[in-house]
């Protein structure tokens, strides 16, 4: 049965972050936790941070991204629970203990999640947790939505996953040159190839909103480069995900990395591809290309209702019609009102089905 839990801090030049984030660590209430640090080549005062706690297992090495400071954390971890736990996070005190009972009611979970709530720079709550409300918590097996549109999925940002350690186990190390940044993209799409998936309705820790927060997404600011850089992330790890569902033969298991485009994916792509075709990753892209995949992944979602998958489609179709001049705006306009507006009609549009069965077979009847 999970025992030790292994809290894995990764830190690249966020010392003025990181004592808050190794002070979360220690002071769990589980009995059995092992605390580590990797510093990934900082060259700021993060080493001298470290080195205030005794406790705390330190790893100092040359910059290896995010992926590289993943991998000497694993190496070096002992714990049947592994918790990655960004540098610029904290955990609540309790998440190692209840993840560990968590797993242990629950033998064939690789991973469990829970919600985190939303911190400024100084550490003070903003009033927004993660996820939306709207969003679908997904438990169980979730190996048919992972292998039909996996970036549409409701997935948790690096500290708010705990993993079974003989699940990572199978998937380590993390490939160094494909994630430089955004290794939890790894993590959090191919563990549910390995186990069911547990996600707490509890708030597990805090995440960070800060100006080196270089991959979250500002609501109601367009970011070219972000999308781009998105897609590119995506990409890389739909390629991982058809190679480890491959490799333990999952029936119904994708062919190809296009058989895992998701709408969100998708209208990423159109936005690239109209609005800077020149850097657009994907040059055998045409926009007819995408919004035809686009409207038959709409159509593909088997866990949404009727309505939205009409919504989706609706979507997809104006990514690509609107003239490109409004397009900046209406991506901006249409985040807000997401947010603030239309999330609650949103979240009586999604629905669940718990027998996994019954919607592999929804989606095979749409491949027809």
């Amino acid at each position: 049965m999970p025992g030790r839990v292994s809290i894995v801090i990764t830190s690249y030049n966020y010392a003025r972050f990181l004592g808050d984030a190794i002070e979360s660590a220690l002071a769990q209430t589980h009995d059995d936790c092992e605390v580590i640090v990797v510093d990934d080549g900082s060259t700021d005062a993060s080493l001298a941070v470290v080195e205030r706690y005794f406790e705390v297992r330190a790893v100092a090495q040359s910059h290896r991204g995010q992926a590289g400071a993943f991998n000497a954390g694993f190496e070096r971890s002992s714990g049947e629970v592994l918790i990655f736990l960004d540098a610029d996070d904290v955990l609540a005190p309790d998440t190692a203990k209840t993840v560990t009972e968590t797993f242990e009611r629950k033998p064939r979970a690789a991973k469990v999640m829970y919600r985190l709530r939303v911190i400024d720079e100084s550490g003070s709550a903003t009033g927004e947790v993660k996820p939306l409300p709207h969003l679908p918590l997904r438990s169980g097996d979730l190996r048919p939505y992972v292998m039909r549109f996996p970036f549409d999925m409701t997935c948790m940002a690096t500290s708010g996953n705990a993993f079974r350690s003989s699940a990572l186990a199978r998937i380590f190390p993390v490939p160094e040159s494909d994630y430089p940044l955004c290794a939890d993209y790894y993590l959090s799409h191919l563990t549910p190839l390995l186990g069911d998936v547990v996600f707490l309705d509890q708030i597990g820790g805090s995440f960070r909103i800060h100006e080196a927060n270089g991959f979250e997404r500002v609501v109601g600011k367009f970011d070219l480069e972000q999308i781009r850089q998105a897609i590119v992330y995506c990409r890389r790890t739909a390629l991982h995900l058809v190679q480890v569902a491959e490799r333990l033969d999952i029936e119904g298991r994708p062919r190809v990395a296009d058989d895992l485009l998701s709408v969100s994916g998708l209208c990423k792509r159109l936005v690239s591809l109209r609005l800077d075709p020149a850097h657009h990753p994907f040059p055998g892209d045409t926009r007819m290309r995408l919004l035809m995949l686009g409207l038959r992944r709409a159509r593909r979602r088997f866990d949404v209702a009727p309505p939205l998958r009409f919504l989706l489609a609706i979507w997809v179709a104006a990514v690509a019609l609107v003239p490109r001049a409004l397009l900046p705006r209406l991506l901006e306009n249409v985040e807000l009102l997401r947010g603030r507006i239309i999330g609650g009609l949103l979240g009586r549009l999604h629905r669940h089905r718990r027998d996994s069965d019954s919607a592999m077979d929804d989606t095979n009847r749409d491949d027809v």
